[in-house]
């Protein structure tokens, strides 16, 4: 930030008061000493294409601000807090980047009255914007085993003064932490998940007051985000690929169990083990394994289809598989069940819903950046990956 040798000297709008009479029965400026001289108030950062990314400072000299108020050129106020003896008045959020500011400061006078002076700055552009892409959406309900996930559009080096600025609060008091992850397009991401699944019910609300936030390399995010969302029903899905079958549990009691053939074992076209979580219910789809890297084995349009992971592990509708379900694991990847398990399935599950996988013949735990793979981290190792002391 400036030094206060390149701060703004904050115009006087108006006296309040007259002067106290001076020593000789007229209006003068006081006595010697200065009691009556009007404060000299100063604010940073000042001027045209100033810097952002500090708090805004206004200081008084020579007597005490009573009152500031500073706001964004659409009104909107940037809260602060006023040193107890007046001298001094901080922002609790940064100048946000290409923002113009007014400022409004109220100083009192030696004689009781008191003074209003008025300046603006503005900051300049950012060079870059940070965007984020934020799950699960505002006013939604989920499963236990949704975690809260911001990928940012460029990467931030500064994750510390990111993380900091992100606040989850819950009806019940859950705890939990933030994880700094790899997505699995590349982005740096960042979730936040309890030690274990959420609770029935819980109300959740993430504060992501990012706004005048440098994330490194003049990554500058310039507006907040917020999302308030609830979980639902304690549902977890067990799917047993040895057993070619998948029981979906629901506040601890069986609803339902269902064939189904998973990945083909010994190759790539094996499934994923672990904690997936159903990301997304996306109806019928066109499946193509030249996405996915498995050549032209397969192009079609596919019922009932619910995402798993990025790297393109589904549960769906597989009629063409019919004869192996429950006996024999012959899909791509997927995990496959007859177009009338899928229908009842599908409407069954929501977003959130942990799909709990095992069998011996897989490629793998689904990696904590594929999805939402954070349950496949230990607390501790999770705890670990927080930029924050």
């Amino acid at each position: 930030m400036r030094g206060a040798a390149l701060a703004a000297l904050l115009v006087p709008l108006a006296a309040c008061s007259t002067s106290a009479p001076g020593p000789q029965g007229t209006d003068g400026p006081g006595d010697a000493a200065g009691e009556d001289r009007p404060a000299a108030v100063t604010v940073t950062p000042h001027g045209e294409d100033a810097p952002a990314g500090e708090p805004v400072r206004v200081t008084a000299s020579d007597g005490r601000l009573t009152s500031v108020t500073v706001t964004d050129a659409d009104g909107g106020p940037l809260a602060g807090e006023l040193a107890p003896d007046g001298s001094e008045w901080t922002s609790r959020r940064k100048a946000a980047p290409g923002t113009s500011y007014r400022v409004t400061a109220v100083t009192a006078t030696g004689d009781g009255g008191d003074r209003t002076w008025k300046s603006a700055f503005t900051t300049a552009e950012a060079d870059g914007v940070n965007k984020v892409d934020w799950r699960p959406g505002t006013d939604t309900t989920v499963g236990v085993a949704q975690p809260i996930s911001l990928v940012f559009d460029h990467p931030v080096t500064d994750k510390a003064a990111v993380e900091r600025q992100l606040t989850v609060t819950t009806s019940n008091g859950t705890e939990g932490a933030w994880a700094w992850l790899t997505d699995h397009s590349g982005r740096d991401r960042i979730d936040w998940r309890p030690e274990t699944y959420w609770k029935s019910g819980t109300r959740v609300t993430l504060t992501a007051e990012l706004n005048g936030t440098d994330s490194g390399d003049g990554g500058w995010f310039v507006r907040d985000y917020t999302t308030t969302f609830t979980i639902g029903a304690r549902q977890v899905v067990e799917v047993d690929l040895d057993r070619k079958r998948l029981t979906l549990v629901r506040d601890g009691k069986e609803v339902r169990t269902i064939p189904v053939s998973g990945g083909t074992p010994g190759g790539d076209k094996r499934s994923w083990r672990g904690t997936a979580v159903l990301m997304a219910k996306e109806g019928t789809i066109n499946m193509n394994s030249e996405t996915v890297g498995l050549g032209d084995a397969y192009d079609k349009m596919v019922d009932h289809s619910m995402r798993l992971t990025w790297s393109g592990m589904y549960a769906h509708a597989a009629p063409w598989n019919d004869r192996w379900m429950g006996k024999a694991n012959k899909s791509s990847g997927c995990i496959g069940m007859s177009d009338a398990d899928a229908a009842w399935f599908y409407a069954q599950v929501r977003p959130g819903d942990p799909f709990e996988i095992t069998g011996e013949d897989t490629k793998g735990v689904v990696a904590p950046g594929n999805g939402f793979g954070a349950w496949n981290v230990s607390w501790p190792d999770w705890q670990a990956r927080s930029a924050l002391p």
